[in-house]
């Protein structure tokens, strides 16, 4: 019964990562219950969930939904924010996070919804110096946020990329699978240098987050923003509503 619920729950976090973000909801839980101790389910989980993103990424790479410049610029940004990030979590504790980012995501779902036009339009139009300071602020930042605490980086990574560049959520999820994957490969490398990952359900993990992953990003791809608003909008209420019980 516990690998039937890790098969299951790894399936679904892939596939509902790759469209909306907020996967590591039902992944995590799912090692805990095979029975990993919570440190090891961490680092196990990174090793699913980064195979998991970069599926997501090719799949959208394969369909031209990533920007190739926007990515070349921003993935250092997000690599150097994400190590500083794990090096001071080392240091400080990050209760401080975990009481306000709950509201902070509920606020983005909250606007999500009554901007009815965000995110629904694709009106990037290029690279200019004002999008790229924000850009490398907003990667830096959330970066550095990935490898300090982590929930909901996807979530603020896809709204971020929806405000600064004015992308629709189809454009915004594919680069955020990119950058996600990129914070979430040097959270792994310090996981790995702790000796904290369980490779034999890493691996076996893999299998189903890799599947869903597919799956879901070709649903993504086929379907656009419409059918991505309004499950990044319940993701990112689910994932409030869990933080802050």
């Amino acid at each position: 019964m516990e690998l039937i619920v890790l098969c299951v729950g790894m399936f679904l976090a892939g596939f509902v990562d790759s469209i909306a973000g907020g996967g590591g909801l039902i992944s995590t839980p799912s090692l805990l219950l095979a029975g990993l101790p919570p440190h090891i389910a961490l680092g196990t989980n990174k090793v699913a969930a980064s195979l998991g993103t970069l599926t997501s990424s090719h799949e959208f790479f394969k369909s031209n939904k990533l920007n190739k410049e926007l990515l070349k610029m921003l993935v250092p940004f997000a690599f150097a924010g994400a190590v500083i990030g794990v090096t001071t979590l080392q240091f400080i504790s990050p209760r401080l996070l975990e009481m306000l980012i709950p509201f902070m995501i509920f606020g983005v779902a909250i606007y999500t919804v009554i901007s009815k036009r965000v995110g629904m339009e694709d009106s990037y139009d290029g690279l200019h110096s004002g999008n790229k300071v924000k850009g490398k602020l907003l990667t830096s930042v959330l970066g550095f946020y990935d490898g300090f605490f982590g929930p909901g980086t996807g979530t603020f990574f896809m709204f971020g990329l929806v405000k600064i560049f004015k992308f629709d959520f189809t454009v915004a999820t594919a680069n955020t699978k990119v950058l996600n994957f990129t914070t979430g490969f040097a959270a792994l490398l310090t996981f790995l240098y702790n000796g904290q990952i369980n490779w034999k359900y890493g691996l076996f993990s893999s299998i189903f987050m890799v599947a869903g992953s597919k799956i879901g990003s070709r649903m993504a791809i086929k379907n656009g923003a419409k059918f991505i608003k309004p499950i990044f909008v319940a993701m990112s209420v689910v994932m409030a509503v869990k933080m802050i019980k």
